[in-house]
């Protein structure tokens, strides 16, 4: 028997590949988010207080202990009703504390994103260039995904800035893939939405670089620096790495060759 909670795009577990619970049956903004915090936290008992404040932050309801109960009530009745509380899946409380049990094998997509872009940048840093396409594209697939995106609030807003920051590191491993591996065009495709994404990202306009002058075109490496370059003093008043400038000669060299 196999578990996984997706909490990127539509909220579901499924068992065995089979959807017991949709994100329909999370009826509300309150019960969605409760189930991801508690859900993205499982591996500790989360404190009342903390629940309350990602359900509602800054705008606390006048009786917000009586809300709480009934949200908590709300997730277990869903849990309890799709047969998962015999499955070793239920939220447990007392003491002011909170937690979703889950069998210890259970998949969640948040975690898997995150082992996975692990993986892909061990593999880059040992030279395994073998081992980076498919846990990059695992992480690149589920950070693509939108995070609760009707619901607000710090954490939310967080978590949404970590998958999108794990999904430019998984381009990055993907631009190195195709680098070592000669397909220069995949390579500045990849490059490009890492760039798009964080445009204050200096390792990614390096990829860029190289991307460019790997398919044969050393002057748009050159504007790449350029670009980044008149960037850096706009926004922070600073220049590019001496990292970055020694690339940027090196390519300027080809051009004059």
């Amino acid at each position: 028997m196999s578990i996984r909670i997706y909490l990127t795009g539509p909220l579901a577990i499924e068992v065995d590949r089979k959807t017991l619970v949709g994100e329909r049956r999370f009826r509300g903004k309150q019960t969605r988010v409760a189930f991801a915090y508690l859900a993205a936290e499982r591996a500790r008992p989360v404190p009342r207080d903390d629940l309350v404040e990602v359900i509602w932050p800054g705008e606390m309801p006048p009786a917000w202990d009586v809300a709480l109960s009934a949200v908590v009530s709300r997730l277990k009745g869903v849990l309890s009703a799709a047969g998962l509380d015999a499955l070793g899946c239920l939220i447990t409380s007392g003491f002011g504390l909170y937690r979703l049990m889950a069998p210890g094998d259970v998949w969640i997509d948040l975690e898997a994103a995150t082992a996975a872009i692990d993986e892909a940048e061990v593999a880059l840093r040992v030279g395994d260039m073998g081992r980076i396409l498919g846990p990059a594209t695992i992480a690149s697939n589920i950070c693509r995904r939108p995070f609760l995106p009707d619901c607000n609030g710090p954490w939310v807003e967080a978590q949404r800035d970590r998958l999108a920051r794990q999904l430019v590191r998984a381009l990055e491993c993907h631009t190195h893939m195709w680098l070592a591996t000669g397909e220069a065009t995949l390579a500045v495709e990849t490059a490009i939405e890492a760039v798009t994404l964080d445009p204050l990202r200096e390792s990614a306009y390096r990829l860029l670089m190289q991307a460019y002058a790997a398919s044969g075109n050393p002057a748009e490496a050159a504007r790449t620096y350029l670009h980044l370059q008149t960037l850096l003093s706009e926004e922070l008043g600073a220049a590019p790495s001496l990292e970055t400038a020694a690339l940027y000669r090196q390519i300027a060299s080809l051009r004059t060759a």
